[in-house]
């Protein structure tokens, strides 16, 4: 368990606990709420469906384009700290 959280589970909670409060004051200091985000988040999905199947396909190869760079590199990180 420790392993595939990063630590003991009490230590990675309080790290994201930290991590939320620093995060959530950044959020705070700018304007933005949990409600507005999500809010947003809604807007975007109805406006890209809006747009036909066009905007969801290159969307998608967005997508693929990311994931082609992201996950060999997750994967290189993972298998580099499964060795320490």
């Amino acid at each position: 368990m420790e392993r595939f959280l990063g630590g003991s589970p009490l230590s990675v909670l309080v790290r994201l606990i930290f991590i939320s409060l620093l995060v959530g004051a950044a959020l705070a200091f700018l304007g933005l709420t949990p409600q507005s985000l999500y809010g947003a988040a809604v807007r975007f999905v109805r406006s890209i469906t809006g747009l036909g199947f066009d905007a969801v396909r290159e969307v998608g190869q967005w997508l693929v384009a990311g994931a082609v760079i992201v996950v060999p590199f997750w994967l290189l990180m993972r298998l580099f700290a499964a060795r320490r």
